[in-house]
């Protein structure tokens, strides 16, 4: 006899922030995420104005962003995680939370990537990290309800309608 296992959820890892500390994602119970992998040397860079707007207008109890810098696309986030601190600071005034640089695909793909790109382990959907800014929709249960391709700006009407209903 086999017992099922429940379906882990966003709020069972553990990540590391950009100072190298324990993150716990169950301390976003409650809260809708928006996962965002990034990249500082990129053309789609600019999006990180879109995503602090963002953060500043809807962050707080109900809503969170959170940023993993990763260097998958052609080699487009060289820098260490102090640099990449930094860089965010200094040109976007980043106050979102920004995570140690992980790989988001491929061989070395951090395990909430895993989860996050593969149905059999969220439970809604495969997919694939295109590109750098593609945006994974969390709920507040910690279950992955939607992603958005690299190209959609953090304004555009679903999205904030996903974060506002």
């Amino acid at each position: 006899m086999t017992t099922a296992t429940a379906q882990k959820t966003f709020h069972d890892f553990t990540v590391k922030d950009i100072n190298g500390d324990a993150y716990a994602l169950s301390q976003l119970k409650g809260k809708k995420v928006l996962v965002v992998n990034t990249a500082s040397k990129c053309g789609l860079t600019p999006q990180y104005e879109g995503l602090q707007a963002l953060y500043e207008q809807y962050g707080g109890d109900d809503f969170i962003i959170i940023g993993f810098p990763a260097n998958n696309f052609m080699k487009q986030e060289p820098g260490s995680n102090e640099e990449i601190a930094s860089f965010c600071s200094v040109n976007y005034g980043v106050t979102f939370p920004m995570m140690s640089k992980i790989s988001v695909k491929g061989k070395e793909q951090h395990e909430l990537y895993k989860w996050l790109t593969s149905k059999k382990e969220n439970g809604l959907a495969d997919s694939k990290v295109t590109w750098n800014f593609q945006k994974y929709m969390i709920d507040e249960e910690g279950n992955l309800v939607g992603h958005f391709s690299p190209q959609t700006k953090p304004e555009h009407d679903k999205l904030v309608q996903w974060i506002v209903e």
